[in-house]
């Protein structure tokens, strides 16, 4: 004994693993040793010596060395100091964790503790165990996949015989046929087989690949659920035990004290044993979803185009996403298949053993139940689609009314699009309802169901037979098998509706992975030919089945040449590059392409990278060469207007960078990537002339960069053609001309042609370069396209906040998504960081924080806010029918232990019929009563909803505009579809769960005290450590499942950005790094998915511990005042007492549901309770309608800034308008011009001075009645989505004529007479079905249906063909003679005819007058006038 202590002692120094086999060994011994311990002690006693000195002092000494070596083994050891190392910063800590530690998850303690100190970032989390990491994982699967695979293929050839298939297929493409197993088969079977193989082509089995890879790992889970459920049954008979001995007399009471620790034991082993099981299946889960996201992922980056075509981007992410989602659901449960029947078999022979076959009533109540909750479950699916729906409709509606809010506020349409809003929300609130009633029939169904089982059951068992007396023993006992019978019953039609899911899911996996692959070898690398590139006889089609695009191609480009191939749209230029990349199914013919490519697509692909990395794309960085990159590419004037340099990060597919720039970075990267070939699909045609001819001169021509590497460029720049080496002119497929640009015009063939074709565009293009040009040193913010250029955005101030913010949006959208692709360049960005801070205005920063605020606790003031949503009087009712209904649960049990000791005085014959009455008339006033309070619930939080959602649409359309200017549109569309959908259908059924789970621990409670007093004293420790776990544990699974959440959306976007540029990847040959790459997010990802399932875990065995500590005490209780308690009472606390577990685990589930999801509710009144505009009506001020009359305005000492903090835009301007006068504002960009209409519209409010109109100031009025009273043409014509009718008229205030006559007054009237809707007609969201010039057309009808005196033009910078100017023009000039008009013009000659001319210099009044005068005076109007060309 002693050498085992010290050995013990000396391994755990040395670190090895406490054995499980050895810990079990010795803590049996000491249990055996107790009972001599006991037993030698009373006899030493009794007699008055010892007799045998030494085998007394012995045993003892044994016994201690026994505990010792027990408490050893708990001990966890230290790993030894010669250990090999581990590298691993963060390692997790369950791989050194002793045998006890592992079994009760004790390692995971140190996360809790440190996830309750404060919330959890990435970096606490532990590193991922070897075994679940990507590494390992998804090459097993890969590996059994194939030889699936190959398998299958191999049976394909023994079948493909030449009887099969005459026609021999060409080696050239990428299947793999040959006429094996000759003559073995006669015709007949042949055609058998064939019949067969064509219905059902035999694929390889994607789930027998899951089953080798995954499957042994899975079966240890499954064997320690086979435990799990046969330890399941020892306790109802360990109670029917304990109810019998409370009715013997003369039982010794050591018998008790032995049933009560073997209650508690069994309870223990099943718990540590149900938890082992879930922890292999849930890690089995864990490791498939990310074994099918690396499939999927290496399997996307080589799928041929065809099979690209058969499923979209979308379609894949989905198989990523909710595919590999599902199996990982299923694995968890995938063991109640087996294990739900078994549960039921046993389950009713012990019932059967216990009541015979009035079992059977019980069961049959059972199963007539399932198909009630199957209808229900239908139902509710149904209308859950059709919610689907309305709420995506509204998310439209409100994505548009967001969208073009300017315009609303502009017109005063607020309240005609909020009645819409408020349409469909009520729509969708009375399926809710529907959905509402119809959760309260299955609650019913749910809670009532154990207990009418256990009433018809007892009813037909007392009935049956009059010899049949029901004792405790028999009800509690059925009672608690019924309750084990319970949650088998409920999983399996779950468990078979989520295999149906899985199976579907298994399909289209399979599917998308049979896909056939790019031929690696269609293009010949390593080509010794002087040749860089060669075709020969090239014949190319996208998909096997198609027609050949590409026909009889032959190309040779000579080592270091720059070859232009040119040809109409369409005629096959990016499909000859493509298939020198092998992109392109090579049906014959040979291709060679000597060394390194490059390739620039025509649709350049951008990655949600830095600058920088998009330009080395995986390369070293060599500053020097990155500087001659940058200039050759034209994109350091870029650099500077980039809030962060090279460091900025860019958004999904280059987001917030122009169509140029993006061009431009492709190149560069290109360029950087320093190769022998070069492809350069058409790079030139989306940046403006004057760029695309420093691009050629310094890049790509004779003197550029890339002179003496081979060049093919596709172009349609005519003028760049003389100045290449050859030229290949295609038409329809093939190359029909190839020469140098002399050869071609001499032949006088195709390509004479095409120059004659192009030759006219390009002199115009030529022009409009140098235009340009000078447009670009006037307006410098244009070389940065805005994304939504409107009226505020010629104001420098606003542009800059505006442009930062494009960036910051980049960055801050997706919830701080991209903290870990950060944190990574963190050292590189130290340099840029301090640049950058003093760039970024303050708004910026005050945001990031506004959005990251949601760690931590939530505020108790949130649940009183959501309690007085749903109104507080409900709110107390609700808590009262709760209690009743535990009061009903409560008397239905006493009310049966009462009836169960009746056997004892024998007057069970004349009771019955009473006995069973009341029982019923109790169970059923409970099963009514959950009803009724699952119901009022269910109103309570669909008003709260309705309150809630209502409230955030008032103020959001109350909201000042600066708001929308600096608040991103998808953070608020969040609020409007997430967090209201979580208020709508997750909180409803969390709060239902909670008080469920609430009331029924407080009723056990209850029960067990009133039947045992003592039990009280407990309680106080016990509800201690249980608040002390749960406040650990909802602490750490929070910021857990954020952490999951937030570095779940990288692995999707990252895939959807890796699909779109698979070609670019494959060419620069990147495919392992992406690879590197996307299962470097995965395991991110699953980095705090895994410590999330190991919470659960922790938290069940903490909390199933406190629930078999109350069956211990319960128990012990029970045999501690058995001379008191009849056998009924004892049965009703024990078996309340073993149900109480289950609640106590849920009730923490739900808690902190409960707190993830009321954080919903405290972000929507967030943004309800934002800042709001001045009122839309001020009814003591309001003005006589037919006000203003004569429209004359005056600007008193006027100034004005956009936000608090920023400068003045304008200042102090004085100016009087009289009524009719036509006035042209004209200035530079950033003069002030459009804030002059904003001020008349109230969309800025005054930082001094003031406007009156006719007399009126128009800061006292209200809103709506100072906007509907002007009129304004927008730059960017708004429509929304409806009928035409609407977007002109929404509140209907005007008769079809009226209309009409506007439609013909802006030139539509025919257009809209011809459409077969009329007026009707519907517009596409944005007005996408109409021409940016009927767009704009709309918007002057709009304008002349209202006929306001005061007319504010905005005209469009956006160069609108000269025709619609022209229309719009003359149509002011004869419809709007009579009023006021303002016109911001950026053609002069549109306004050299008004009354007068302002001209705006940085915010004040330069010069007013009229334009003959201001030209006489030669200031700034004569030189803008010169610059137009109007003045000599």
């Amino acid at each position: 004994m002693l050498l085992a202590t010290f050995l013990i002692q000396y391994e755990r120094l040395h670190g090895v693993q406490s054995s499980g086999v050895l810990f079990i060994f010795w803590f049996l011994s000491v249990l055996c040793a107790i009972v001599p311990f006991r037993s030698k002690i009373l006899k030493a006693s009794s007699q008055d010596g010892i007799p045998d000195k030494l085998r007394f002092t012995s045993f003892y000494f044994y016994f201690g060395l026994i505990l010792l070596e027990l408490i050893l083994c708990c001990l966890n050891e230290k790993p030894p100091l010669f250990s090999n190392v581990v590298t691993d910063p963060n390692p997790c800590p369950e791989t050194t964790a002793g045998f006890l530690s592992t079994v009760t998850f004790w390692w995971f303690t140190s996360l809790a503790i440190k996830g309750y100190k404060m919330p959890l970032e990435a970096k606490d989390l532990w590193s991922l165990n070897q075994r679940d990491s990507s590494k390992t994982i998804v090459p097993k699967l890969l590996k059994e996949w194939e030889k699936e695979q190959t398998k299958v293929k191999s049976s394909e050839q023994n079948l493909t015989t030449k009887a099969t298939y005459a026609k021999q297929q060409p080696s050239a493409t990428n299947h793999v046929s040959g006429g094996a197993a000759e003559g073995k088969t006669s015709p007949e079977e042949v055609e058998v087989l064939l019949s067969n193989q064509k219905a059902a082509p035999h694929q390889p089995s994607f789930l027998r690949a899951l089953i080798k890879a995954f499957g042994p790992y899975f079966l240890i889970g499954s064997g320690f659920k086979l435990l799990q459920d046969s330890i399941t049954f020892v306790n109802p008979q360990l109670l029917r035990m304990l109810i019998s001995f409370t009715k013997q007399e003369d039982a010794p009471v050591w018998w008790g004290y032995t049933l009560a620790f073997l209650m508690f034991f069994t309870a223990i082993l099943q718990t540590l044993i149900l938890h082992r099981h879930f922890q292999y299946c849930f890690v089995t889960g864990m490791n498939v979803r990310t074994a099918l996201i690396g499939a999927i992922y290496r399997k996307s980056l080589v799928i041929t185009n065809a099979a690209k075509r058969s499923s979209t981007v979308g379609e894949i992410v989905n198989l990523m996403s909710v595919d590999a989602q599902r199996f990982m659901d299923l694995t968890t449960f995938l063991n109640m298949l087996w294990s739900a029947p078994l549960q039921i078999m046993l389950a009713l022979y012990f019932l059967w053993q216990n009541l015979g076959p009035s079992v059977l009533a019980g069961v049959a109540v059972m199963i007539m139940l399932i198909p009630f909750n199957a209808v229900i479950a239908m139902k509710t699916r149904a209308y859950q689609v059709e919610q689907m729906q309305h709420k995506d409709a509204r998310i439209k509606l409100m994505n548009e009314i967001l969208n073009g809010i300017k315009v609303l506020k502009l017109y005063a349409w607020e309240n005609s699009f909020k009645e819409k809003v408020l349409d469909i929300r009520q729509k969708e609130l009375i399926v809710l309802r529907k959905t509402a009633y119809l959760g309260a029939l299955s609650t019913m169904a749910w809670t009532s169901a154990p207990f009418l089982v256990a009433l018809t059951t007892f009813a037909v068992f007392v009935t049956v037979d009059e010899k049949n007396v029901l004792d405790a023993e028999k009800a509690f006992v059925s009672l608690s098998l019924f309750n084990i019978l319970r949650f088998p019953l409920n999983m399996l039609p779950q468990v078979i509706s989520s295999l149906v899911q899985a199976s579907v899911s298994l399909k289209r996996i399979q599917n998308f992975l049979s896909h056939d692959e790019l031929d690696p070898d269609s293009v010949d690398r390593k080509t010794s030919s002087e040749l860089a590139v060669s075709v020969v006889n090239g014949k190319f089609t996208w998909a096997k089945e198609d027609e050949p695009v590409l026909d009889n191609i032959n190309v040779m480009v000579p080592q270091g040449s720059l070859v232009a191939v040119v040809g109409h749209v369409g005629c096959g230029k990016s499909s000859l590059i493509s298939a020198l990349l092998g992109d392109m199914e090579k049906v014959e013919g040979e291709v060679s392409v000597r060394g390194s490519v490059a390739y620039v697509p025509q649709q350049a692909w951008i990655q949600n990278a830095t600058l920088r990395d998009n330009i080395l794309f995986g390369k070293s960085f060599n500053e020097s060469k990155y500087r001659r990159v940058l200039d050759a590419c034209a994109l350091t004037p870029d650099l500077e207007v980039l809030p962060g340099g090279d460091m900025t990060e860019i958004g999904e597919k280059g987001i917030n960078l122009s169509g140029g720039q993006r061009q431009r970075v492709s190149l560069a990267r290109a360029l950087y990537s320093d190769t022998e070939v070069y492809l350069l699909d058409d790079p030139l045609s989306a940046v403006d002339a004057h760029v695309s001819k420093h691009i050629f001169d310094n890049l790509i021509g004779p003197e550029g960069m890339l002179k003496g590497k081979t060049r093919i460029l596709v172009t349609h720049g005519i003028s760049f053609l003389p100045q290449v080496d050859n030229i290949v002119v295609m038409v329809e497929g093939r190359v029909s001309e190839m020469g140098s640009h002399q050869e071609l015009l001499k032949q006088n063939g195709a390509f004479a042609e095409f120059l004659r074709n192009y030759a006219l565009e390009d002199i115009v293009e030529e022009d409009e370069a140098t235009d340009e040009l000078i447009d670009d040193e006037l307006f410098p913010d244009d070389v940065l396209s805005n994304h939504h250029t409107d009226m505020v955005d010629n104001e420098p101030t606003v542009n800059e906040a505006k442009k930062s913010f494009m960036r910051q949006i980049s960055i801050l959208s997706g919830d701080s998504e991209n903290f870990r692709c950060r944190s990574v360049r963190r050292q590189s960005q130290k340099k840029h960081q301090e640049a950058q801070e003093k760039k970024k205005p303050q708004e910026v920063q005050k945001l990031i924080q506004a959005e990251t605020a949601e760690t931590g606790r939530v505020k108790s003031k949130v649940f009183l806010e959501y309690a007085k949503a749903v109104g507080l009087v409900l709110s107390v009712i609700i808590c009262l029918l709760y209690g009743c209904q535990s009061a009903a649960a409560i008397g239905a049990n006493i009310w049966l232990s009462q009836w169960t000791s009746d056997s004892l005085t024998n007057q069970t014959k004349e009771n019955v019929n009473m006995r069973v009455g009341v029982y019923a008339a109790l169970g059923i006033t409970q099963g009514i009563l959950v009803m009724i309070s699952s119901f009022t619930l269910a109103m309570g939080n669909i008003g709260a909803a309705k309150k809630l959602h209502a409230n955030l649409l008032d103020n959001k359309l109350h909201t000042p505009q600066s708001f929308f200017d600096t608040t991103p549109i998808g953070r608020i569309i969040n609020r409007f579809s997430k967090d209201i959908y979580v208020i709508d259908e997750a909180l409803p059924s969390t709060v239902l769960m909670f008080l469920g789970t609430f009331f029924v621990s407080l009723s056990t409670m209850i029960v067990i005290i009133s039947s045992t007093p003592i039990f009280a004293v407990v309680i106080a420790p016990l509800a201690f450590i249980y608040v002390f776990v749960q406040r650990f544990y909802v602490a750490t699974s929070r910021q857990l499942k954020r952490l999951e959440s937030v570095s779940r959306s990288p692995i999707y976007s990252h895939f959807s950005e890796t699909i779109t540029g698979s070609s670019v990847i494959r060419a620069y040959g990147r495919h392992t790094a992406f690879v590197l790459m996307s299962d470097m997010k995965v395991d991110e990802n699953q980095k705090s998915y895994y410590p999330g399932i190991v919470s659960n875990r922790w938290l069940g065995v903490r909390i199933e511990f406190i629930g078999n500590c109350i069956v211990l005490f319960a128990a012990l209780f029970a045999v501690l005042g058995k001379a008191t308690l009849s056998p009924g009472l004892v049965g009703l606390s024990v078996s309340y007492a073993l149900q109480v577990t289950m609640s106590l685990n849920w009730m923490v589930r739900m808690t902190s549901d409960l707190e993830n999801n009321i954080v919903a509710v405290e972000r929507v009144k967030e943004y309800s309770e934002t800042k709001t505009e001045a009122p839309w009506e001020v009814e003591e001020k309001k003005p006589p309608p037919e006000w203003p009359t004569q429209g004359n305005v005056e600007f008193n000492e006027y100034s004005v800034r956009y936000r608090e903090g920023l400068d003045l835009v304008l200042r102090n301007i004085t100016l009087s308008v009289k009524g009719g006068e036509k006035i042209g504002i004209v200035g530079r960009t950033g003069a002030g011009k459009s804030s002059m209409t904003l001020c008349l519209f109230r969309l800025l409010e005054a930082a001094g001075g003031e406007i009156t109109i006719d007399g009126v100031k128009i800061s006292e009025i209200g809103l709506h009645d100072l906007r509907s009273k002007l009129t304004i043409i927008p730059q960017e014509p708004v429509l929304f989505s409806g009928t035409l009718r609407m977007n002109l008229d929404p509140f209907e205030k005007y008769s079809d004529d009226d209309v009409w006559k506007a439609l013909e007054h802006s030139h539509l009237h025919k257009f809209v007479s011809n459409q077969p809707a009329k007026l009707e007609l519907e517009c596409s969201e944005g007005g996408e079905n109409l021409s940016v010039g009927q767009r704009q057309l709309v918007c002057l009808a709009r304008a002349l249906l209202r006929k306001t005196r005061i007319l504010v033009l905005d005209e469009a910078t956006a160069a609108i063909d000269l025709e619609t100017d022209d229309l719009i023009q003359s149509t002011i000039r004869t419809q709007f003679e009579d009023c006021t008009v303002f016109t911001i013009a950026h053609r002069l000659n549109t306004i050299m005819d008004y009354t007068r001319v302002l001209v705006l210099d940085k915010g004040q009044i330069a010069e007013f007058d009229t334009p003959t005068n201001l030209i006489s005076k030669r200031g700034i109007f004569y030189g803008m006038a010169k610059d137009a060309g109007l003045a000599q």
